[in-house]
């Protein structure tokens, strides 16, 4: 009897490790500055983001969710159904984009691009105050000129 039981044991660990995977499911991967769909089986009522400085997520309707990389790291999804009971409690991991994405180290600061195929300023967390000030202020003027708001740009 006591042979049976060891001659088992490797069968149920490999068994373990086949579902280990679905364990580990629980990540969802998203690229900094990208969107992915997000279904879900069960309709959303309520949406829960742990940190919404590191990922925005939006009810496109009940079912389907986007989610969009804010800022790396990682923070939490909670979704709620009608009767306010979790459906979802997921990780959400946000990545840098790295594959484009070039820093310059000069003089102890950095300095991100985005090069594709031509580099322009890509302003990351960990860049140059002054770089990463600057850049942002560019982009909200470029912004407001986009939007009509020539004036607004100008002030």
């Amino acid at each position: 009897m006591r042979c049976t039981h060891l001659r088992i044991l490797p069968v149920v660990g490999i068994l373990l490790a086949a579902a280990l995977p679905a364990w580990a499911d629980g990540v969802v991967s998203v690229v900094t500055d990208r969107a992915k769909v997000f279904r879900i089986d069960e309709p959303a009522d309520t949406i829960i983001v742990g940190n919404p400085a590191i990922a925005d997520v939006t009810m496109h309707d009940r079912t389907t969710l986007v989610i969009t990389g804010k800022s790396f790291g990682s923070t939490n999804l909670v979704i709620l159904n009608k009767a306010g009971d979790p459906i979802i409690d997921e990780v959400i991991q946000v990545e840098p984009q790295a594959s484009s994405v070039v820093t310059v180290t000069r003089a102890g600061a950095s300095y991100s691009y985005g090069c594709s195929p031509i580099c322009k300023p890509y302003p990351s967390i960990g860049d140059s105050k002054e770089f990463f000030d600057d850049t942002y202020a560019q982009i909200g003027k470029r912004r407001a000129l986009s939007e009509g708001g020539g004036a607004a740009a100008d002030q």
